[in-house]
């Protein structure tokens, strides 16, 4: 099989070379020419510096696997495919995009006889040692098409993978995952800071969370990452309070919302993840102020 390769982040760099490593032939682009240059002295792949190159440089019918940026960058990326390609050629969005984007990409594509598949990834860096989670949408033949590749991405050849559904279903099952670990993260967090503040205990964070990880019914590999800082650092007090939201969390507890479904864990470790971002800075000044008001309670002035 031969694979054209659109963004060389970190994971799409990865599964460059896991592909590779699978015997996979892959044609890359990357709007930064030098980082193609490199990966292909690394690994054997074939380095393009445009689109039209990258699309001559595969024979029809073509495959093109995208792992952009959501969002603007991965449209401009189709539409400018979308006058190279031709009918009955492949497109695949492997990255963490809105299903509703998939879902009308996928229809724009469709007018011109383009297929189009969307690919859920999860594994982040350790992906490329252990393998991708990869959850699939599209149509049989477009899953069929992309098998040899999706078994050498996956932990196993039949593991590890899933064709969710129809077009636009990996990514709404992405979508949802990736909730459930803003859910898991928080929870984890709060119970560490739980245990913390008992200084009068002094509990061994990194003991407790290498204990649960054998056994224990909330044992994960979230856990696991876990157990591997506060080894080295349970301080943390050299990393900032800010913690970022890539906008998947907003799309799923969105869709609760749409759906009538309630998800207050989901929703509420987003809401945790904007408090992070000093984003209720100025509704906590209104509490103070309120506070004082009402009960004449001392306000802590800013120090900044």
């Amino acid at each position: 099989m031969k694979l054209g390769l659109i963004g060389l982040g970190r994971m799409g760099a990865n599964m460059a070379r896991r592909l590779r490593r699978g015997g996979i032939e892959v044609v890359a682009y990357n709007r930064n020419p030098e980082v193609t240059r490199a990966l292909a002295a690394e690994t054997g792949l074939t380095a393009v510096e445009s689109l039209p190159e990258l699309v001559a440089a595969l024979a029809p019918p073509r495959t093109v696997w995208l792992m952009l940026p959501a969002g603007d960058i991965t449209d401009t990326h189709i539409e400018q495919l979308q006058s190279l390609l031709a009918r009955g050629d492949l497109v695949v969005d492997g990255a963490n995009s809105w299903y509703k984007d998939s879902l009308r990409r996928a229809a724009r594509l469709a007018a011109v006889g383009i297929d189009f598949a969307d690919a859920g990834v999860s594994g982040g860096v350790w992906g490329l040692e252990n393998g991708y989670a990869l959850m699939l949408g599209g149509s049989a033949a477009a899953i069929a098409r992309l098998k040899p590749a999706i078994q050498v991405l996956a932990p196993g050849a039949a593991r590890g993978w899933l064709h969710c559904g129809p077009v636009g279903s990996g990514h709404f099952v992405k979508m949802v995952h990736n909730g459930i670990e803003y859910g898991m993260m928080q929870a984890y967090a709060e119970g560490f800071a739980l245990m913390k503040a008992r200084t009068d205990f002094n509990l061994d964070l990194a003991a407790i969370a290498e204990t649960w990880r054998h056994g224990s019914v909330v044992r994960s590999w979230l856990l696991d990452l876990s157990a591997d800082f506060l080894k080295r650092d349970q301080a943390l007090t050299d990393i900032a309070p800010f913690v970022a939201d890539s906008g998947e969390g907003r799309w799923t507890a969105l869709e609760g919302i749409e759906l009538g479904v309630p998800t207050p864990v989901m929703s509420l470790a987003l809401m945790m993840r904007f408090a992070s971002q000093g984003k209720d800075e100025y509704a906590d000044k209104l509490l103070a102020m309120m506070r004082q008001g009402f009960g004449g309670h001392a306000v802590k002035p800013d120090s900044d």
